[in-house]
Formats: structure tokens, C-alpha cells, sequence
């Protein structure tokens, strides 16, 4: 039957496109009030796609963007639910385009449009293939269920009392998503590991009123310097995080993960030059991989404060900002981080400023187990539908999801990788290459196969 539902597959694909383009022209921006319709408009686009391959599908709704849910029903073997999400990035600056973002456009076999890579292109083609299957064979291989929702790019404020209400409804042995990347353009890639998050702003005040430097400077404390002492205290001259007890529960690599980080065909100066820096510079003692993708990190996001229009105005700032993350790794615990954090910059303030700390993202690190007889099956469905044996990749991004499904339906995440990593996601001309669109939907049908063989 397989076979069958790949010659579906194949038969389909310029009509693949077509209802990606359709999917893509909805400009679901989940951050934008002024789009709320639109996202409305692609949760019942995506409900249309299973309600019409017969999945029994429901969209529900939240304080915010609706979630669709769709399940194929009971069935022999494992369970999977496989997760995505409709909505998009904003567009940024739209002369930045080389086509308008909302208009999909191809060039060189490459569907430049906001939201082809991240998420709609991939979520599709899991969608694609269970159609597949449904027209094909008239039913699924195993019992499939579909979370689709509307607010990961704002941080998925309502996925969580979802899942928890209707984790029964959700029950699966494995989670299934794809918005992650491939190793690079021609190598597919399974990601088994993404870091955790804890995003912070620190505000400075000192005066009513910004000051003239040369009438008031020496007589009070800057914020602005203020601000530049705390930061520089963050770090020391080795790259590693000062922050009392930041390290103490980072989980090592192992022996093993270090070969096979050793082992992949990474081009570290391709990579410099690809991000136009100087220097590739962190944590001493480690390799970019290994800081990339297994080691806690921190990063100033964005400075706020004073004058910093055209020429020149010598004034002491009264109010300076600055945003700071912290990428952290398996076994850290987000709230000690986060409290540890506070404590630091506290102990960093000079007299004179008024301090206030605020924290905007809390979320936890994920690792998958590599020798689940799920990952068994993905890692022969990613070949069977790529053409080639997919390598193993963390990701230095973070899915608060991961840990959420972990924690209340108790099943991991396979992360299987459809889009390529320069795919330009969240910024100007983001694409998704159609070949990958196509592989994306076979390895889908695939996996659904192999899981069914269990």
C-alpha cells in the first residue's frame, strides 16, 4: 500500500504547491491584532484540508487564536500526534522583499512567501500525507492525531491550558513536528535536542530628566554607565556566564555526542562567512557546534537609552533598557536560572539608579532519547523520503511545547527537519524549497508505515 500512497504523492505534487500557495496567501500574523481575522481564516483553512480527507476534526478555540485538532480514530499500534502551527512571523520591512510576502512566488524552485518554511510548508506536508493515505487506502496505517495552532510565534500563551484539558483527547505515544531544519541544503537531519529559554529587561533610572553632561556630569550616577557595568559583570574573559550557579546542573555531553558532533561535515569558516562576523568567538574550551548547540549561553538583545539619533547631544540619560537572553541546556531549571539571574544583576547595580527587572519567557530545555523504536522508524522514514540517511543535530532555538508534552501526555518528540537552515525564517525572502515540500510529504507517509510495523 505504501507504494501506492507515494505514486499519490508524486501524481499530486504541482497540486501540492497550488494548496501551499493558497495556505500561504492567509496572512495568519499571530502578534498583529489587525490580522485576527485572517488567523481565524487559517485555522479553518487547515480544519477544511482534514474535514475533507475525512479526519473527524474540531477547530477550538482560545483566549486568543483557535487550535484545530483533527484524529483519524482508534486504530492497531501506536498512537502519534503530530504537531504544527498556522501562523507567521510579521513581514518586517517589506522593501526588504524581493516579492511581496504575501504573494508566493517561485524562483529557482524555491516558494519565497511568509510562513513557506516556518510553519505552513512543513506542517503540510504532514497534512499532504495523511490524505495520502485517507484517498489512498481510505484510512491511516495507526491512529493519527493533528494539533495545529495559532500562537507559536507569540510564544503559544495558550497551548498549554489546551493541552492540559484535553490531554486525554491528545494521548499519544509520540509527538511528531517538523519545524525544525535540515543539516544543510542537500543532507536531511533529525533534531534531538533544543535548548530552553529566559528572556529578560532591565530598566535603569536615575534622574526626573535626561541632563546636560557637562552641567551635571560627576554628580550623579549615569545610567547609562550604570547599565554597562552590569553587562560587562555578566561575562567574564573566557566567554562563561558569571552568574552565580549557572553551570552547576548543565548536563555534559557525552563521549559520543562529542564524536558525533566531531564527526559532521561542518564548514566553520563557511559559517563565518555566512554570518559576516569578524571572528567565531564563545565559551573557551568548546567547539561552535558544541556551543551552538549544548552549552548555556547569554546575549544582550537590544540597548535602549540616551541620544543616539544623528550628530551629537551630550546629555545624561534619565532611563536606560536593555534586553538579555539566556539560552539554557538540559537539567538546568528555568525558575533558579531566572532567580539567579536577579540576584546577579541586583548585586551588579551601583547606588544612584533605580533598578526594575522584568521576565517575558521562562521555558525548559528538551532532549529526545536517540534509540526509541520511534526514532528507529523516522530515522528510516527521513531516508526512504529524502534519498539519504538523515544525521543527528541539536538546535539551539527553543519549543516550550517539547517539555509541555513531555510533562503532561508523557510521550517524546521527534523532530524531523523538511526546510533547509539558510531558509531566511522570520527575516525578508524566507522560502521553502518545493523538492523539500515533496520529500517532507513522502517521509510523513513513510514514518506513518514503518510506525505501523512496530
Amino acid at each position: 500500500m505504501i507504494d501506492k500512497v507515494i505514486a499519490h504523492i508524486d501524481a499530486n505534487r504541482d497540486a501540492s504547491v497550488e494548496r501551499l500557495n493558497d495556505f500561504l496567501r492567509i496572512q495568519s500574523i499571530s502578534t498583529d491584532p489587525s490580522c485576527d481575522a485572517e488567523s481565524r481564516r487559517g485555522a479553518a483553512w487547515v480544519k477544511d484540508v482534514f474535514t475533507g480527507c475525512g479526519l473527524d476534526t474540531e477547530i477550538v478555540e482560545t483566549e486568543k487564536h483557535p487550535c484545530v485538532i483533527a484524529d483519524s480514530g482508534p486504530a492497531d499500534g501506536p498512537t502519534v500526534l503530530i504537531y504544527g502551527h498556522y501562523d507567521v512571523q510579521p513581514t518586517g520591512d517589506e522593501s526588504l522583499w524581493d516579492s511581496p510576502p504575501f504573494e508566493p512566488t517561485v524562483r529557482d524552485g524555491l516558494l519565497y512567501a511568509r510562513g513557506s518554511a516556518d510553519d505552513k510548508g512543513q506542517v503540510l506536508a504532514h497534512m499532504l500525507a495523511a490524505e495520502s493515505w485517507m484517498k489512498t487506502a481510505g484510512k491511516l496505517p495507526i491512529r493519527v492525531k493533528f494539533l495545529v495552532e495559532g500562537e507559536e510565534e507569540i510564544g503559544s500563551p495558550n497551548l498549554e491550558p489546551v493541552v492540559r484539558k484535553l490531554k486525554d483527547r491528545l494521548a499519544c505515544d509520540y509527538v511528531v513536528l517538523s519545524d525544525t531544519p535540515k543539516f544543510d541544503r542537500k543532507t536531511p537531519a533529525i533534531t534531538y535536542g533544543t535548548k530552553g529559554l529566559i528572556y529578560k529587561e532591565i530598566t535603569l533610572t536615575g534622574p526626573k530628566q535626561n541632563l546636560h553632561s557637562g552641567s551635571y556630569g560627576g554628580t550623579l550616577m549615569n545610567p547609562g554607565n550604570a547599565l554597562a557595568v552590569i553587562i560587562a559583570a555578566l561575562k567574564d574573559g573566557e566567554n562563561r556566564v558569571t552568574v552565580p550557579g549557572f553551570y552547576d546542573k548543565v548536563r555534559p555531553l557525552t563521549a559520543d555526542e562529542k564524536e558525533k558532533i566531531k564527526e559532521l561535515p561542518f564548514d566553520e569558516e563557511g559559517f563565518r562567512g555566512s554570518i559576516g562576523t569578524p571572528s567565531l568567538e564563545g565559551e573557551a574550551g568548546y567547539t561552535t557546534l558544541e556551543r551552538r548547540w549544548a552549552r548555556p549561553t547569554l546575549d544582550v538583545n537590544g540597548l535602549l537609552g540616551g541620544f543616539t539619533g544623528e550628530g551629537a547631544s551630550t546629555v545624561i540619560p534619565a532611563k536606560v533598557m536593555a534586553k538579555v537572553s539566556m539560552r539554557i541546556v538540559p537539567d538546568q531549571v528555568p525558575a533558579e536560572i531566572s532567580a539567579a539571574f536577579d540576584d546577579a544583576v541586583r548585586a551588579a547595580t551601583p547606588k544612584g539608579v533605580r533598578l526594575e527587572i522584568k521576565t517575558f519567557a521562562d521555558a525548559a530545555a528538551y532532549v529526545s532519547p536517540i534509540d526509541s523504536p520511534g526514532m528507529a522508524a523516522a530515522i528510516e522514514a527521513v531516508e526512504a523520503g529524502f534519498g539519504k540517511k538523515p544525521l543527528f543535530i541539536r538546535e539551539g532555538g527553543t519549543l516550550p511545547i517539547l517539555p509541555l508534552f513531555k510533562e503532561v501526555l508523557g510521550a517524546d518528540s521527534l523532530m524531523l527537519g523538511f526546510c533547509c537552515p539558510d531558509c531566511n525564517a522570520h527575516g525578508p525572502n524566507e522560502w521553502f524549497a518545493l523538492d523539500d515540500l515533496h520529500a517532507g510529504t513522502k517521509t510523513s507517509a513513510h514514518f506513518l508505515n514503518r510506525m505501523a510495523s512496530m
